[in-house]
């Protein structure tokens, strides 16, 4: 009879070793970004203690860098999307009021790189040192099988807190209110998929070494260009704000809505803002109708800000990036955003 050969994890595809020294990474880094409310790290459940408020309500968040990853992979530059995941679920949780405490991540690749995790990770500790979150915990997964080599799957859990007098929910949002912009950084994190088609990116990857004039730069390089964090310039001002909307998947179109009471519509004045070349560029080389455009992209804005007529002027004052691009109507037209 055939001898057996014996079997180990390692034959199966996972390194143990690798991924202990990885850990090890991780700590040093996330370590950096510690709070003094950071009572554990590395145990089977990490502790944050909330102090300071009176009525706290946990706000959380959880999203992924979606296929901008491929972009990263294929220029091996893979740092930009740990900022763009924190950054994104930091916008996210700030459409409620509130600060961000903790944020997590989960990598999951089919052969652990040390160093392609290793950049992901000095991102994310960036990102969360910039805004004071801390990183608390995490999971990377080596799943030989499921992930082809050179791809990974990045994923941001993020918990902050608001007092339950100071949440921002759009309730208060009247018609003959102001909808003011803040400009995007590009795509952010979303529109990639479409993005990848138009540029032919996964057949001929060459063509994101490819300089555009209109965008003073490489396609790659625009494509990788940071999600944008609008905590902290916000933050000071959050008071005077009724609505704040991400602009991330579904575009201006299907995130815009969101904060509006039932009732009201969002009307923007298009040429209020500048659009980005990018897009532009987008919608040529796809042949893109403009309506699937404002479907599927930020356009130029990473987030609106509905406030009374009132508080425009202090609002501009603070943010001079800001622009006013509509004002919230009722109206019969079933669609709850109309751009013209």
């Amino acid at each position: 009879m055939e001898a057996r050969s014996k079997q180990t994890y390692a034959l199966a595809g996972v390194n143990i070793e690798a991924a202990d020294k990885i850990k090890k990474i991780i700590a040093r880094q996330a370590q950096s970004t510690f709070r003094p409310q950071v009572l554990n790290f590395g145990s089977f459940g990490s502790m944050f203690q909330i102090k300071g408020y009176d009525e706290p309500v946990l706000v959380s968040s959880v999203d992924g860098v979606g296929t901008k990853l491929k972009i990263a992979s294929l220029l091996d530059k893979n740092d930009t999307v740990g900022i763009d995941i924190v950054n994104h679920c930091v916008n996210d949780i700030l459409c409620c009021g509130a600060e961000p405490l903790f944020f997590l991540d989960y990598i999951a690749m089919g052969k652990l790189v040390p160093q392609q995790i290793e950049a992901i990770i000095t991102g994310i500790a960036q990102a969360c040192q910039e805004i004071g979150c801390s990183l608390i915990g995490g999971e990377t997964a080596e799943m030989p099988g499921i992930y082809s080599q050179g791809s990974y799957d990045l994923v941001g859990f993020i918990v902050g807190v608001v007092e339950k007098a100071s949440i921002i929910d759009g309730s208060p949002i009247n018609a003959g209110d102001v909808i003011l912009g803040l400009p995007s950084s590009g795509l952010h994190t979303n529109g990639y998929s479409l993005v990848r088609r138009v540029f032919r990116i996964d057949d001929n990857p060459s063509c994101l070494n490819n300089f555009y004039p209109e965008l003073g730069k490489t396609l790659g390089e625009e494509l990788l260009q940071v999600h944008r964090c609008y905590y902290p310039e916000l933050k000071p001002i959050l008071s005077l704000i009724k609505g704040l909307a991400h602009v991330t998947g579904g575009g201006v179109m299907g995130n815009v809505p969101r904060i509006l009471p039932e009732g009201l519509v969002a009307h923007l004045h298009k040429g209020s803002w500048n659009i980005p070349p990018i897009f532009k560029l987008i919608q040529k080389q796809g042949d893109i109708e403009e309506a699937e455009m404002y479907r599927v992209f930020n356009m130029g804005i990473g987030m609106t800000i509905v406030c009374s007529p009132q508080q425009v002027t202090k609002l501009t004052a603070v943010l001079p990036q800001a622009k006013v691009i509509g004002e919230v109507v009722k109206t019969q037209e079933r669609q709850r955003v109309i751009i013209r």
